[in-house]
């Protein structure tokens, strides 16, 4: 009768390969769901805001190539917020964001985002 060798090792390598493959998933995708989202918010009377004549609302544009324009005259990117701020005594009533459609998504949310840093609560979206 032949006699078997006995196995008495564990190759523990196939393991470690799958661990390390895991773990550097893990930091790959770990640093994505740390992003932060835009909160938005549906109003709830729209059609009483847009008839009533006295509202003051802060209305930006935003022209197919990325530029910034309150009342006419351009913003600059890098002033945005400080824009807003010195602005928004005279706005109460929230900001007004008109599109090109042309405009990028990164441009709006830009100026979102200086917003709400500046102070703004109500903020609305309009293509033109």
């Amino acid at each position: 009768m032949s006699r078997r060798d006995t196995f008495n090792e564990i190759n523990i390598t196939p393991l470690t390969d799958i661990f390390l493959v895991l773990l550097i998933i893990m930091m790959v995708i770990a640093p994505l769901l740390d992003q932060q989202g835009v909160n938005l918010t549906v109003p709830e009377n729209v059609l009483e805001k847009q008839h009533n004549k006295e509202a003051k609302i802060m209305t930006f544009m935003i022209s197919a190539d990325d530029k910034f324009y309150l009342d006419g005259a351009e913003v600059e990117p890098a002033n945005l917020e400080k824009t807003i701020k010195t602005q928004l005594k005279d706005y109460p009533d929230g900001l007004m964001i008109r599109t090109d459609a042309n405009s990028t998504h990164g441009a709006i949310v830009k100026l979102m985002d200086n917003a709400r840093n500046a102070g703004v609560t109500s903020i609305s979206v309009d293509e033109i």
